[in-house]
């Protein structure tokens, strides 16, 4: 069992519960899933370069991506319908808490120039959607191995009702939050 999880199973719930005054420990946020998301343009020229974005992908999260295609047709980037133009990774369960555990703790440290992450990039309804500029962050990935830096943009969805108490939730994980 990841150290998030068991962290989230009783410290979390009564710090939550004593700021937020929740009646019923089920009122309490948690975290549903992580989405991790990698667009990549460059594969309307060449279907290797996906490939690439997807294996890296799988080794980040530790599960295979889905590949994302093109909902309609764009002539001025050259996208037809259909077309496969990037990839993603749905983590729910020990997964994602292991995930979470990694992104924060290793990777996110690692980020040149890292002063936090921004607090206001959540949407209204309780998620958090963080972007990430290089796949090098990550321990996994070794560095002589990969063709092309690559970016991505991970989604931490969560049960809370409010970006307050999602913003409590992800602080309590231990999320660095620019002052």
């Amino acid at each position: 069992m990841s150290r998030l999880k068991e962290q989230y199973s009783s410290e979390i719930v009564d710090a939550m519960t004593k700021k937020f005054g929740y009646k019923n420990v089920m009122q309490v946020p948690k975290l549903a899933k992580i989405v991790i998301n990698m667009g990549v343009g460059e594969a309307k020229e060449n279907a290797k370069v996906l490939d690439a974005a997807a294996k890296d992908l799988e080794i980040i999260s530790g599960q295979k991506p889905v590949l994302t295609r093109a909902k309609n047709s764009v002539a001025n980037f050259k996208i037809r319908e259909g077309m496969a133009i990037g990839c993603k990774v749905t983590l729910r369960g020990e997964r994602m808490y292991e995930f979470a555990d990694r992104l924060i703790n290793l990777a996110l440290p690692r980020v040149r120039d890292f002063r936090g992450v921004n607090p206001n990039a959540f949407d209204g309804r309780g998620n958090y959607a963080l972007g990430i500029k290089e796949q090098l962050i990550f321990p996994e990935i070794e560095y002589d191995k990969i063709d092309k830096v690559r970016g991505m943009d991970i989604i931490f969805v969560t049960t809370a009702e409010t970006d307050e108490e999602a913003r409590e939730l992800l602080t309590q994980f231990g999320m660095p939050f620019k002052k």
